[in-house]
């Protein structure tokens, strides 16, 4: 199960890196194309934004995986494991009802977002505002199980240290270096 998550992730971040050279190939092109031809290419622009806001959302699901959303760590940090187990519950229970009212606003805007379509490309505008879906179902695994392994007490001391802001963890401390 391991190796699916971890490959899984490698393919996101994957995708982020083609949706990231996407946009660069895209706005750049169109700023030469400006210079040297007078005009731009009109899909260039909106696909631009449309990979940026699927960049950003599964961007925010592979962020989450590695702890690296910002948080504010110094009461936690403060707190032994008792008190910082009870703020990662807490904590979760909040995310997870954020992710089922996020999933829950994008499936009541599915029906709106289906029949819109872009002005330029023509395409149905939930394929962009549909990355809702991927987002909040995403988070909402990670927590989701996370809480019930918290509930069953099956959550780690690295676990509850990861979470109090203490990095030490080999598999997050890239991320993590010269943020703090």
């Amino acid at each position: 199960m391991v190796a699916v998550e971890r490959a899984f992730f490698a393919l996101l971040e994957r995708l982020m890196v083609a949706l990231l050279a996407g946009m660069v190939a895209m706005v750049f092109g169109n700023v030469l194309l400006r210079w040297f031809a007078g005009s731009g290419i009109d899909v260039s622009e909106e696909m631009s934004r449309f990979f940026f806001v699927w960049l950003t959302f599964v961007g925010a699901v592979v962020v989450f995986r590695e702890h690296a959303h910002l948080g504010v760590d110094a009461l936690v940090a403060r707190l032994g494991p008792r008190g910082r187990l009870a703020c990662m519950v807490v904590s979760d229970i909040l995310i997870l009802v954020s992710c089922a009212v996020f999933f829950w606003g994008t499936y009541k805007q599915s029906a709106i977002n289906a029949t819109n379509m872009a002005p330029v490309t023509g395409i149905s505008m939930l394929w962009v505002f549909g990355v809702g879906y991927f987002t909040s179902v995403g988070i909402g695994a990670m927590v989701a199980s996370r809480l019930v392994r918290a509930l069953r007490g099956k959550v780690t001391e690295r676990e509850l240290a990861v979470f109090a802001g203490q990095f030490d963890d080999p598999e997050t401390a890239h991320v993590k270096q010269g943020i703090e």
